[in-house]
């Protein structure tokens, strides 16, 4: 009997290996995921919108004339005191209306002087009846003119005056500059914005609400505000406006802030201890998120299934779901694990077909 030789043995014995189908590794059952059981949406006990901070005494000051910005003499976050000159106008033509003004009232003062000495003449020359009545009567109309005259020259050196005093731009209260939005050289006309001038003291947070939410707000008559680091801070007072607004269906709720350590401009929540909508609440980890699509895994008949969801608020590691789940679902926690599961599946369907 002939023996192979060495080579021709392992020659087979490769062919041999290489023939055997490699081993497939079995997926995990789907039945292995972890899961839990979504429970029935919990009544949240508060309500909550966002809002920004601001100050109760807040001004925005306009151009009252036009002219060309003389001077500025504040910047942003100097104080200042209640009726500090802030800006000047270089405002050539109002002082020279005012002149004019005044130059005519000074003539209508000489003419109403000069009729009341004429009157007073033919007032004794009458007594005396060296005038007649109607002599008398045309000197007392002329008077009476002139006084006219003058009271018309006075209101309009006023009004000139007034419109001259623009030009001077002072603080209507003692407080801080917010913004300053001119510089020296700029021509400027009525009504153009120039500073903000703001009383850092009184602080208030203006929310828009829903109609439907706002005599909730007002029966409960109290309410909270919460900052950016998780800081709960007192509301001192909460309004609520009578009249809801008839285009956005929203209504203006003013809350008085007791602490004084914030300031203006900072975003804050305020909080109202309503009874809101039921809120699902599921954790952020187990979300998928593919595009704008935003969905989770549920085990259905044992097999993992993609579930889209609409979603509301997030809330640290959970996430609020508005549609799209319900109570007795099971929730797979783990999606990458879902997806594997899944994925295997379809291969072993494949590989029967």
């Amino acid at each position: 009997m002939r023996t192979l030789p060495a080579f021709a043995l392992a020659l087979i014995t490769m062919l041999s290996a290489c023939s055997k189908q490699p081993e497939t590794v079995a997926p995990p059952p789907a039945s292995s995921l972890a899961t839990m059981r979504i429970a029935a949406p919990s009544l949240d006990g508060e309500r909550r919108w966002d809002g920004v901070v601001d100050s109760v005494q807040r001004a925005e000051l306009t151009a009252q004339t036009q002219g060309r910005v003389a001077a500025v003499l504040v910047d942003v976050d100097d104080p200042v005191a209640a009726g500090q000159v802030l800006l000047r106008l270089d405002a050539i033509e109002q002082t020279a209306n005012l002149r004019a003004a005044q130059a005519q009232l000074r003539a209508a003062q000489a003419s109403l002087h000069e009729a009341e000495a004429n009157y007073r003449r033919f007032q004794a020359l009458g007594d005396k009846q060296y005038v007649s009545k109607a002599q008398l009567d045309q000197v007392r109309a002329a008077r009476d003119a002139a006084t006219a005259v003058r009271d018309a020259a006075d209101e309009n050196a006023r009004q000139t005056a007034q419109v001259a005093g623009y030009a001077t731009v002072r603080s209507p209260y003692a407080g801080v500059i917010a913004a300053r939005k001119v510089e020296p050289g700029e021509s400027v006309m009525a009504g153009q914005a120039l500073l903000t001038v703001l009383a850092p003291g009184e602080l208030r947070v203006d929310v828009l609400v829903p109609e439907a939410d706002a005599e909730l707000i007002r029966r409960a008559g109290k309410a909270s505000v919460v900052t950016d680091t998780g800081r709960r801070i007192a509301v001192s007072r909460v309004v609520v406006a009578p009249a809801a607004d008839s285009a956005t269906h929203t209504t203006l709720v003013r809350l008085s802030l007791a602490d004084k350590s914030l300031r203006p401009g900072t975003p804050i929540a305020a909080v109202f201890p309503i009874a809101g909508k039921p809120q699902l609440w599921l954790p952020a980890s187990a979300l998928v998120q593919r595009g704008e699509v935003n969905a989770f895994y549920v085990l259905i008949d044992g097999q993992p299934q993609l579930r889209q969801v609409r979603l509301g608020e997030r809330r640290g590691d959970r996430v609020e779901v508005i549609t799209g789940l319900a109570s007795g679902d099971l929730l797979v926690l783990d999606p990458v694990a879902a997806a594997q599961a899944l994925v295997a599946q379809r291969r072993q369907e494949g590989s029967r077909d």
